[in-house]
């Protein structure tokens, strides 16, 4: 077998404990995951004890400080467990993991007080809270000043009431991140950001999303009538929830980078498993000039790839990333992966067409990345205002 040789999260890698990190994550997903990723995939959701089960190992929470259960590893290494899990094939696992312990949880250590830390984070390290955060609406996704999910004042805490839709692990979620109006009139000024315990009076979810990919991650429409939750449950100030969000794009986006060269990653090992096998008319499938051209390209697009990666998280641990930074990765490297496992697909020829070979599994749980966390057009659009604007 002819391995893929590159190197996840160099910055991760570099370190001893990144080593022993990866070795780690690589067991688990052999012994707890692979066994059983085929029934998780048919029943459209991982079960709820895995969470714990990587709570167990130390998995969940990796950058927390060690009084909230975390080992203080730096948010590279969390970077790194999400590139591995999707360069094993796991794409559904790799997005309720993201969400949880590369988005939520910062989060909630960057904004929380200390009282919140105290209460959630010990509990989301160990898996037995597991976070989602709901910012896309039936009617508004990527333009948040169009969220209709309203938080009123009322006498010790606030009242939401609206909907949520495609919320990632919204089925099992315990605590979720929800975006609501607190000024309605302020447009995307008048947003506040609440952890909503998911067991109030007033919460409810909707059928599992059926989705063409990610099969195994649950995603759900949420509900709000009438909810009421405390004052402690505003995370950060009211009316300051749009810059938070922004704030945090380029961790968010780094995340979804990380899936995208995971799976680059580990669709081409399989492709050159399978091209060095195969043979037609009377020779392998890896001796035609198109078959070797093609896996060229998609090295050199992997490598690259990986080169700009690298560059953003180093920026990103220097505090120096930006929101366009963040916007060019995430566009450049899910269109890369759809494209670079488009390819790969190809040389399968009919089987690569068939559940019974995991490169099709690649390519559907491949194309929501273009999607969410900011569309392709989105990126584009940040990208190009931030030209336009230092032309003028």
């Amino acid at each position: 077998m002819t391995t893929v040789k590159t190197t996840p999260g160099v910055a991760a890698t570099e370190r001893e404990d990144g080593t022993l990190f990866l070795d780690m994550v690589r067991r688990i997903l052999q012994q707890e995951v692979a066994p059983y990723y085929e029934s998780w995939e048919e029943a459209h959701q991982v079960p709820r004890e895995l969470w714990s089960k990587l709570g167990e190992a130390g998995l969940l929470g990796v950058d927390l400080p060690e009084e909230y259960g975390g080992s203080d590893a730096g948010p590279d290494i969390c970077l790194m467990i999400v590139e591995e899990i999707s360069r094993q094939g796991f794409g559904g696992l790799t997005g309720g993991y993201n969400i949880h312990s590369n988005i939520v949880i910062p989060y909630i250590e960057r904004l929380g007080t200390d009282a919140q830390k105290a209460h959630w984070l010990p509990q989301m390290a160990s898996g037995e809270v597991l976070g989602a955060i709901a910012m896309t609406e039936p009617g508004a996704g990527s333009d948040l000043a169009g969220m209709r999910t309203s938080a009123q004042k009322v006498d010790g805490g606030w009242k939401i009431n609206g909907a949520k839709v495609f919320i990632t692990n919204g089925i099992l979620a315990d605590m979720v991140i929800v975006c609501a109006k607190t000024d309605p009139g302020a447009g995307a000024r008048g947003v506040s950001l609440f952890m909503v315990d998911t067991t109030l009076p007033g919460f409810s979810r909707g059928k599992s999303i059926r989705k063409i990919g990610q099969h195994a991650s649950d995603t759900a429409e949420l509900f709000f009538d009438d909810l009421v939750v405390p004052d402690d449950a505003l995370l950060g100030e009211a009316g300051k929830g749009f810059g938070y969000l922004m704030q945090e794009l380029p961790r968010e986006r780094l995340g979804v980078a990380a899936q995208a060269l995971g799976a680059i990653e580990g669709a081409l090992q399989l492709t050159l498993d399978y091209v060095q096998d195969r043979r037609a008319f009377g020779q392998r499938i890896a001796d035609f000039q198109n078959t070797r051209f093609t896996l060229a390209q998609v090295r050199a697009d992997l490598d690259m790839g990986r080169g700009y990666y690298n560059q953003c998280l180093q920026r990103y641990l220097a505090g120096e990333m930006t929101a366009v930074d963040a916007a060019v990765i995430k566009l450049q490297l899910t269109e890369m992966q759809c494209s670079c496992i488009d390819r790969c697909m190809q040389l399968f020829g009919g089987y690569g067409y068939t559940v019974e070979y995991p490169i099709s599994r690649f390519y559907v749980d491949a194309r929501v990345q273009t999607v969410y966390a900011g569309t392709s057009e989105i990126m584009k659009e940040v990208i190009a205002r931030d030209m336009l604007g230092r032309a003028q």
